[in-house]
């Protein structure tokens, strides 16, 4: 059975970093495309960084720069490094994994398991 479950977020200050990690279980997508995705008020998700199994990487126009995504292969781990944190970057964060291992995608359709989600808030 696939799981995935995010660290706890947090509230931090503009201008300030924050580590995210998702433990991932299942052998069924170990070495899948995943990714990290937020959700936009009135908007489709948005992802935000992917990741896939040759550790091709992409990530959206608003976080480039600033954020990074990696992967543990042997911890099963996938983290996302927010660096130089915006107040528009508070939102609900969720870590995806997909059924296959294409090419990275931002694209909510291209994922099939998900975690709960963790909080993320950054003040001015």
């Amino acid at each position: 059975q696939v799981q995935l479950k995010e660290s706890v977020g947090g509230s931090v200050r503009a201008g300030w970093s924050l580590r995210l990690h998702c433990a991932t279980s299942g052998c069924t997508v170990a070495r899948n495309r995943k990714g990290w995705f937020r959700p936009s008020p009135g908007k489709v998700p948005e992802g935000v960084a992917s990741i896939n199994l040759f550790g091709i990487i992409i990530y959206s126009d608003s976080v480039k720069g600033r954020f990074t995504i990696s992967k543990d292969y042997a911890e099963n781990t996938l983290y996302l490094q927010m660096n130089t944190l915006k107040p528009e970057d508070t939102a609900m964060y969720y870590c995806a994994a997909s059924l296959y291992w294409g090419p990275p995608s931002l694209v909510t359709a291209d994922y099939h398991y998900w975690g709960q989600g963790t909080q993320v808030a950054v003040s001015s």
